[in-house]
């Protein structure tokens, strides 16, 4: 089972791996620089090399990283949409520097355009970041887009405005999809039952097709089915619950996949809320 958690990089990226293996991991997910801000720190060759070399003899199999929070592909103000375009592409090559082959990111929001133009702003943005040098230069990346909960104007909320956005792509060999359980249950998608869960990949299948299913992000939701509120919860204590966390890491469709718990970091009374989760994960995997 490929399963781990979102880290900080905050002492550097060889010590996110390090923490990884110090909760018996074998899966990671990282930002490569302050998810909050624009400006990127550096990586420079030195660190680049070192962070490899870590890698390399790490017992840890599988490194992801996600894209910062300010990214908005769909946004209909030409600024923000150029400087996203613009800050993913950087995000291709820091991934690259790094010798990590996976990138997942949001989408961002139509703010009230429309989601057709929603649509059609998200797929201009990921054919002129694919048809770039750096997405070139680094052929095994493969990019994930990522479903949201549906809040506000947040795009990629269903299966079928994410397989419109795949199939509109003048090259989509190297997307793929993450797929998040809190964001898919408050979005209306029913986890919880062994049909539900069928009927939820079917559907996905039907309109995106499994092939393109790459990572799953893990996560209990505070809030109930449909309620299109992003709020994760530790795992089995949310409105998701034990039970379900067992059919999804058994699921024939998902069981090989990478799982990446982006649950809280605290519980009450618990310093070690990772552990805790990563845990309780394992041990719901049958065989």
């Amino acid at each position: 089972m490929l399963l781990g958690c979102h880290l900080s990089i905050g002492k550097g990226f060889p010590a996110a791996l390090a923490a990884a293996e110090e909760l018996k991991t074998n899966a990671l997910q990282i930002f490569s620089h302050n998810a909050s801000s624009w400006r990127m720190k550096e990586i420079t060759a030195e660190i680049a090399a070192s962070f490899q070399t870590r890698f390399a003899r790490s017992p840890v199999e599988y490194v992801v990283i996600h894209t910062m929070y300010l990214l908005n592909l769909a946004s209909p103000e030409d600024p923000l949409f150029e400087r996203s375009i613009v800050a993913l592409e950087e995000e291709i090559k820091r991934a690259g520097m790094l010798g990590i082959d996976r990138l997942v990111t949001h989408l961002g929001a139509h703010k009230g355009s429309g989601r057709e133009a929603g649509i059609e702003r998200i797929v201009s943005a990921l054919d002129r970041v694919i048809a770039t040098d750096s997405f070139a230069r680094y052929p095994h990346i493969r990019l994930l887009l990522e479903d949201t909960a549906g809040a506000g104007t947040t795009m990629g909320t269903t299966f079928s405005e994410l397989g419109a956005i795949i199939d509109s792509l003048a090259d989509a060999r190297r997307i793929g999809i993450c797929l998040d359980t809190c964001h898919a249950f408050t979005a209306g998608y029913e986890l919880r039952t062994p049909s539900g869960l069928d009927e939820t990949i079917a559907e996905f299948d039907r309109k995106i097709g499994l092939d393109r299913l790459e990572l799953v992000h893990l996560n209990d939701s505070k809030f109930p089915l449909g309620s299109h509120r992003d709020r994760h919860e530790h795992i089995g204590q949310g409105e998701i619950g034990k039970e379900a966390f067992s059919l999804i890491v058994n699921h024939e469709a998902l069981r090989d996949l990478p799982f990446i718990l982006e649950t809280p970091k605290q519980i009450a009374g618990k310093p070690d809320a990772d552990r805790i989760n990563l845990e309780l994960t394992l041990s719901l995997q049958h065989g």
